[in-house]
């Protein structure tokens, strides 16, 4: 059973259900035949971004203020790389004002059309750098 594959199986669960520990989590996987230990699970939630938000495990969203500039999702991309979904049209405006934040951990970006890579500095500034561009995107 492929590392994917169980990642999808836990975005699908933290999606439909509300999970205060990873033990209650790790059982709903067990559940669904996937044989995984809690340090692997703990990765895991490290590699999706799944955050701990008022007492249970939530996915990275784009809060109201970010979606409505044209911000939709942020997904690690490997250890250096981040993958920035957004409305068509609006990835060089978005990359631009990245660019312009003057974030220390982010090296550049590449935009398209509704896509954006942004290189990061190092892995360990990895999770750094997508919070602070969501930061940048927060309602002031």
């Amino acid at each position: 059973m492929d590392r994917q594959n169980r990642q999808q199986a836990i975005r699908d669960l933290v999606q439909a259900n509300r999970y205060g520990t990873q033990l209650a989590l790790l059982a709903d996987l067990e559940r669904m035949g996937w044989r995984v230990t809690q340090s692997s699970l703990s990765r895991d939630l490290v590699a999706l971004n799944v955050i701990k938000q008022n007492g249970r495990y939530v996915l990275p969203q784009a809060n109201g203020s970010a979606a409505a500039r044209g911000l939709l999702s942020l997904t690690p991309a490997g250890d250096v790389l981040v993958v920035a979904k957004c409305l068509p049209g609006m990835a060089s405006a978005i990359a631009l004002e990245i660019d312009r934040s003057l974030l220390p951990m982010v090296v550049g970006t590449i935009a398209g059309d509704d896509t954006i890579f942004i290189a990061v500095a190092e892995a360990r500034t990895l999770r750094a750098a997508i919070k602070g561009i969501w930061e940048l995107f927060a309602p002031t």
